[in-house]
């Protein structure tokens, strides 16, 4: 049986904000200028591959984009290159600002 990729705005927050977690936005630079998640780490789904680096391996790592379709594929890449602590936010920002969690504008 699969193990669970998606997670909901409100976990991904509590985990965050208790220091368990880690956000990535896997959106392109001009849409985090338009909306962003405050504290949320920008790596564009096409870098991930080369900024690997970047994102810990020892917290959960929640990825983000607008509404979960390229947040999808950057964890299923982490989780296939030994990163299983990695977990999409399902819909995304538009998902988390609905659910009334922190957005910039």
């Amino acid at each position: 049986m699969p193990v669970e990729i998606d997670a909901t705005p409100e976990n991904a927050y509590a985990a965050v904000r208790d220091g368990r977690a880690v956000l990535v936005d896997v959106r392109e630079a001009w849409e985090s200028d338009q909306m962003r998640i405050p504290g949320a780490l920008l790596i564009p789904l096409g870098e991930i591959p080369d900024r690997l680096a970047e994102i810990p391996e020892d917290r959960d790592v929640y990825l983000h984009c607008r509404l979960g379709g390229r947040s999808t594929k950057a964890a299923e890449f982490l989780r296939e290159h030994g990163r299983a602590r990695a977990f999409n936010i399902a819909g995304g920002i538009d998902a988390w600002k609905e659910a009334g969690l922190p957005v910039t504008e």
